[in-house]
């Protein structure tokens, strides 16, 4: 039982909480709640488990049968671990999962979101949630993106980041041109696109662009795009959110458009 927070243990936890460059040193981030934990074990990329003292029974019954690491905690040491306000009582400090583009790059049905500096967590979180949904092959980020294992992007995932498979990228242009040159078509969602997002036909091998929360994708980006397509607003709206954007065009492209 961890009893204090000046704990070697909880120090660590709390380090892979709060500082983004901790976590990709150690390739290890905090999978909060049964849900995260549950797909963190069925992917093998569970280290180890805190439990709150007063949720023993509730890990008996998820996973009692299981040979795990688990470690309990007393109550008030554990909600400084946690980054929700009222926690499940349950984190993993689990492996990051890894993944190569160029595995993905083959095959008859390629469809990526492409992400240009999207700095809000939870917008990102949201974004492969949807991806998942609109049966995404998977979602390129720029390094200026927000980091996936920020505990509010990854908890916005609602688990997808274990399934959706992604990728940071040091130069998001140059990789725009790959996805081109093995003829993947890029949308970019774009203020000044030309077309209405419905009146473009879709095919299976393509990528979605969405830029910036503030200021959209930057002009290299556009420029590499094939299509620039814009989303119709009533009203005084300049734009829309940037995940609500990403999921119209993303839904958009399963029936193939116009």
């Amino acid at each position: 039982m961890i009893e204090s927070s000046n704990n070697r243990q909880i120090r660590y936890l709390q380090r892979l909480q709060e500082n983004s460059r901790f976590r990709k040193k150690e390739r290890a981030f905090l999978a909060e709640g049964w849900k995260m934990i549950a797909e963190a074990l069925s992917r093998g990329l569970v280290k180890k488990i805190y439990v709150d003292e007063e949720q023993k029974e509730e890990w008996e019954k998820r996973f009692g049968g299981e040979s795990l690491s688990c470690e309990f905690v007393k109550k008030n040491v554990f909600a400084r671990i946690c980054d929700t306000i009222s926690p499940q009582g349950a984190v993993a400090v689990a492996e990051m999962p890894s993944y190569e583009l160029e595995d993905y790059l083959s095959g008859d049905r390629r469809r990526f979101l492409c992400l240009e500096d999207i700095r809000d967590p939870g917008n990102l979180g949201t974004m492969i949630r949807t991806a998942e949904g609109a049966g995404m092959t998977g979602v390129i980020m720029s390094r200026g993106t927000a980091d996936l294992f920020n505990p509010k992007a990854s908890r916005s995932t609602m688990g997808s980041l274990f399934r959706v498979p992604f990728f940071y990228t040091e130069d998001f242009v140059g990789t725009m041109h790959l996805l081109c040159s093995r003829g993947i078509v890029l949308y970019a969602a774009h203020l000044q696109g030309s077309t209405p997002y419905r009146e473009v036909s879709y095919g299976e091998s393509l990528g979605i662009l969405i830029g910036n929360e503030a200021n959209g994708l930057s002009e290299q980006a556009a420029q590499a795009a094939d299509f620039k397509v814009r989303i119709p607003m009533a009203g005084q709206l300049e734009s829309l959110n940037a995940a609500i954007s990403a999921a119209i065009l993303m839904y958009e492209t399963i029936s193939g458009g116009r």
